[in-house]
């Protein structure tokens, strides 16, 4: 009998007893701060070791760089906050977790094996957003309320007040679980039992 998919909503910062109960296949939905950040703006953070004095503890992570425009007050307005494949920055999630106490990270693809450990460590989730999502993402959030390092734009680190940002779903969780893990499990067995009716 299939487990009904558990609807969870969360205001950051998250608790690492929020994150402890999350659990692969449960559908998140986030309200207040998350951050926006993409490969210029974490070469900076670990590589170059600069690092901002924000509170980043307790927040997410979103793999970004978004559209904006600015209106004619001087606001920046976001146009289109579309999200990035994860694995070409998983060698930040350490600093991300570990250094900058993030309760997670947001994105599309998943993460390694390596980061699957680190997770599990800190107690931290990955939650993917559905890709084309983009226009859907953009609107559920409020605010830009500050961009750090706009030399690096539009890859600099984006404060974003959101409101119900979501579905997002929990693919990666503390306890270990992957749901990554689990599809390629499952096609290298589905492949693994083709090869052997070819007789290989």
């Amino acid at each position: 009998m299939a487990t009904e998919t558990r609807v969870l909503h969360f205001t950051t910062p998250v608790t690492k007893g929020q994150l402890a109960d999350l659990r692969v296949g449960d559908e998140v939905w986030l309200s207040g701060t998350i951050w926006g950040v993409r490969d210029a703006s974490l070469i900076r953070l670990f590589d170059e070791k600069i690092v901002p004095d924000r509170d980043f503890e307790g927040h997410f992570f979103l793999h970004t760089a978004p559209s904006i425009r600015t209106d004619e007050s001087g606001k920046v307005i976001p146009v289109s906050v579309g999200t990035t494949t994860s694995m070409r920055m998983d060698r930040f999630t350490q600093g991300c977790i570990s250094q900058l106490r993030g309760a997670g990270i947001i994105g599309k693809g998943g993460l390694s094996a390596h980061s699957s450990a680190i997770l599990v460590k800190e107690t931290a989730v990955y939650l993917s957003i559905t890709g084309g999502a983009a226009s859907l993402e953009t609107l559920q959030i409020e605010e830009i309320e500050e961009f750090i390092w706009e030399d690096l734009m539009p890859e600099c680190i984006w404060k974003f007040r959101v409101k119900e940002l979501g579905p997002l779903f929990v693919t990666m969780d503390s306890h270990g679980e992957s749901q990554y893990k689990d599809v390629m499990d499952e096609a290298n067995s589905n492949l693994k039992n083709y090869l052997s009716t070819l007789g290989y």
